[in-house]
Order: structure tokens, then sequence, then C-alpha cells
């Protein structure tokens, strides 16, 4: 399939037998921006791990039909499944954190309130959030050839996070106070046999000892970074491409 054609995301049901339906900007992409014309080709996912390569067939007043040509199980997908959990950052880091995870691998991303957030979510305000939060997953997804594109979930609290964290098979905790336990340690003990892994993040101010109490309780793995502070919108590219390393390389 050329690494050159241009790439869209597709759901299931706009996939009928050998057709896909393209709609909206996509269409619009294809016909008046890129003015591509019937016969050329594109790449099409579904968002679920398989890559289309498609031939345009016909060019409608709303809607560009593509029919496809083959199809492949995407290679660019982490063997593990990452979820990423990041406590709010104030102004628009939450933005550069979620493209960039998208860019490192990351599965899906949830965020949540931890007490020390300046940052608090607010109903209506949340959910336009949520809704531009998972548009910024799909630019990052379509720039970076990903196979899938992670979802950006609403925000919930501190304890909700880490009870959904904690159902992974590792959930790494990351946390300025930890001196004992390094993440590598706990990647080489228990990272090998984990096919999904939780990664939790502060905010700017971190987490309380109480949260990190809770967190070590429900039977997350406290994990120190290293010698050094990072910021938080720091924090989840590291540990990502920690994991790319020592799992994709």
């Amino acid at each position: 399939m050329g690494t050159d054609m241009p790439k869209f995301f597709v759901r299931q049901e706009q996939i009928e037998g050998d057709l896909i339906t393209l709609r909206g900007d996509d269409a619009f992409h294809i016909s008046r921006a890129l003015r591509m014309a019937k016969g050329e080709r594109i790449s099409v996912s579904d968002m679920q791990g398989t890559e289309y390569e498609c031939e345009l067939e016909a060019f409608l007043t709303d809607t560009v039909q593509a029919r496809i040509l083959s199809r492949r199980a995407a290679d660019s997908e982490p063997p593990k499944k990452i979820y990423l959990y990041q406590a709010l950052p104030k102004g628009d880091k939450l933005d550069t954190v979620i493209q960039k995870a998208v860019e490192c691998g990351v599965y899906e991303i949830r965020p949540f309130e931890s007490e020390r957030c300046v940052v608090k979510s607010k109903g209506d305000a949340e959910v336009r959030k949520t809704e531009r939060r998972n548009r910024i997953a799909l630019e990052a997804a379509k720039q970076c050839g990903r196979g899938h594109v992670p979802t950006v979930c609403a925000t919930v609290d501190f304890r909700e996070a880490m009870v959904a964290a904690c159902e992974a098979d590792l959930c790494l905790f990351c946390y300025e106070g930890e001196s004992e336990q390094s993440l590598k340690r706990v990647l080489l003990e228990r990272g090998r046999e984990a096919q999904s892994i939780a990664v939790v993040v502060g905010s700017e101010g971190g987490f309380s000892v109480s949260e990190a109490d809770l967190a070590i309780q429900m039977g997350a793995a406290s994990v120190s970074l290293g010698k050094r502070i990072l910021r938080t919108e720091t924090v989840a590219s590291f540990v990502l491409g920690c994991l790319a390393y020592e799992y994709e390389m």
C-alpha cells in the first residue's frame, strides 16, 4: 500500500461490501482541496486496525465513493494496549499531550481530576472539550499514519480513574515522591507479560501523599522517572517513548 496516498478514517457503517462512502469534511477535502479525480487512489482505515487501498469511483453531491482494491492489518500499532490517564493540566497543555501521545502509540486517553488540579471539568463545557480533544486525536492519527484512532474519554475523578487504571495488566503510577522503584525496574520485572499497560500522570502539582497511597493500595506500581523533574506535558511522551523502545524497537 503506497505511503504517499492521502489517508482517511471511516466508521464501520461507511463500509458496505467493496465500497466505502466518505462524507463531510473528508469528501470536501478529496474533491475540493485535493482536487482528486476518479481512478486516483487513497488509503482508508476503519479505526479498528484494518487498512484499505481504494480507488475513487464516484463523486456525488456530498459524498465520495471509493472501491476497495486490497486490505491488510495495520502495521503501525504497538504490540500492547497502552492507556494514558492524565490529570488535567492548565491551559491548552492537554491538547499537546493528546497529540504527542497519539503519535507515540497510545491506545486510549482518559483525563481525570486530582487534588492538585487547578482546572476543573464543568458540565456542557466539558462535553465540548471532549469533542474537540477527540478531533485533535483524529488529526494526530492521520498525520502519523496510525491504524487506530485513540478515544479521548470524558473527565472523571481520581478514584474512578484509578479503578479503571488498575484493571490493566500493569498500572504505572508516575510519582515524584517515589525513590525506591524505577520505571526500568518495573518494566523488567512485570512488563513483558502485560498485554495492557496504564500510565497515570499527575498535573503540575503532582499527586498528594494520600492519592499515592490509595493508588498503591489499589494495585498500581509507583515508579520514579529519574533524577530530573519533568513537566506534566512531558511525562506521557517520555514514558510512552520508553515503552516503545522496550517493546517495539
